[in-house]
């Protein structure tokens, strides 16, 4: 079933990747834009909790999981955003439907292999500013960056698997700013554009073992080191007529010579720990931790804008009431939900930004192999109206497949 399908869905997924924009969030102007969370949409139902050991659901946030997988794994996965943004001049609301990943897993022996393509980071606002006697201005930005991966696990022993991963990022960015000043005829319109490529690599181990007859204990790391993204700038500006109905006529142009930059990718730690029973029910707290004081801007000239070390604390899990029914469709439903705070390592104007959510989900199982479809609801809140910022109210739907086959079998006839 999944050889019949990878052709079809990758072509579509690679063209709506780099098309969409995967954010209404202004505080994806900063940095590298609004950072996406590398997980399935089943990890985002338990608060993004990703330490369980899962033989027929691919883990993209560490790579040691690949050799716990028993099934060759397709996923895909989407969301559909609802944003309201509020500040002490107004509110307003938003909306985007965008793509998470496309990714491929498969065990051979004591090892797996996984690759796949999710955005890393995504860059999609658009903010009006006017009042009695200021200049009018509008910014709008659109871009970010996608991540290609590939990785590999082996496991060292029944219970413990060791894992790494390679990871390719690439993608563009471009910000508009136009200004225009009450009682002078022409505004100025500023284009600035980001070329970013770079490499890292993460790390990790997963931990899954018996303790007594019905119970199992996991536990979960990852390391990232510190990477660096290249960006090469360039920037437009210009002299413009606008008009009453939106539309912008270029009077006159000339191009800026701008520096380029490397932006630091903080080295991130994570660390979680669970218990549950096989095929029923299981439970987890996972803490993360990203050296973020060191990331930067595309631009050298950004301002009112510093970094912090981040966390974020998760806790979830997740009930089956009975796997093997055969009498009841809603108890081999997986029911998932979970918690997330964090702190994002972005401080402007002095403001430290936060984000925290809460999320339900039900995995159903689609009919042979262990596959299922996934469904999550995520309700959140980030930053503030203090300092004249913007406070985010989202809702996040996330609808996902995971399709599941044999591959590598050996005949035993030939």
């Amino acid at each position: 079933m999944i050889k019949n399908i990878l052709v079809s869905f990758g072509l579509l997924f690679s063209m709506a990747i780099f098309a969409q924009e995967g954010t209404s969030s202004p505080y994806s102007y900063y940095g590298l834009g609004d950072v996406r969370f590398k997980g399935t949409a089943e990890n985002r139902a338990m608060g993004t909790l990703s330490i369980a050991a899962d033989s027929i659901h691919m883990n993209l946030q560490n790579p040691a999981g690949y050799s716990f997988l028993k099934l060759t794994n397709f996923a895909v996965a989407g969301t559909q955003n609802y944003n309201n943004l509020h500040s002490n001049s107004g509110s307003a609301d938003a909306q985007r439907t965008t793509l998470d990943y496309l990714a491929l897993a498969f065990p051979v022996g004591k090892m797996g292999f996984g690759f796949g393509i999710i955005p890393y980071s995504s860059v999609g606002y658009r903010v009006q500013s006017t009042g009695e006697g200021l200049p009018s201005r509008q910014y709008s930005g659109k871009g970010g960056l996608n991540r290609v991966f590939l990785g590999a696990s082996y496991k060292i022993t029944n219970y413990l698997s060791f894992g790494v991963e390679g990871n390719y990022n690439f993608g563009d960015v471009e910000t508009t700013n136009v200004i225009q000043n009450s009682g002078v005829q022409y505004g100025t319109r500023e284009i600035s554009n980001s070329n970013l490529t770079g490499f890292n690599a993460n790390f990790g181990l997963m931990f899954d073992k018996k303790i007594g007859k019905k119970y199992h204990f996991a536990a979960s790391a990852t390391y990232s080191p510190e990477g660096t993204i290249t960006s090469e700038n360039e920037r437009n500006l210009a002299t413009v007529s606008i008009f009453g109905n939106g539309n912008i006529t270029t009077i006159e142009e000339r191009n800026l010579t701008v520096d380029d930059t490397e932006i630091k990718m903080p080295s991130k730690f994570s660390f979680g720990v669970g218990m549950g029973e096989q095929g029923k029910w299981f439970a987890g707290a996972e803490a993360v931790f990203q050296e973020s004081s060191s990331f930067g801007n595309r631009f050298n000239d950004i301002q009112n804008v510093a970094y912090e070390n981040s966390q974020k604390y998760v806790l979830g899990g997740y009930f089956i009431p009975k796997y093997n029914s055969y009498d009841s469709y809603l108890k081999r439903v997986t029911y998932r939900a979970g918690f997330r705070y964090e702190t994002t390592g972005l401080i402007i104007s002095d403001v430290s930004i936060k984000d925290y959510s809460g999320s339900v989900g039900v995995g159903l199982p689609l009919g042979g192999m262990a596959s299922n479809l996934n469904i999550g609801f995520e309700y959140g809140q980030r930053g503030t109206i203090k300092n004249n910022l913007v406070r985010e109210t989202y809702a996040n739907i996330i609808i996902g497949l995971s399709l599941n086959d044999k591959w590598f079998q050996k005949r035993k006839y030939d």
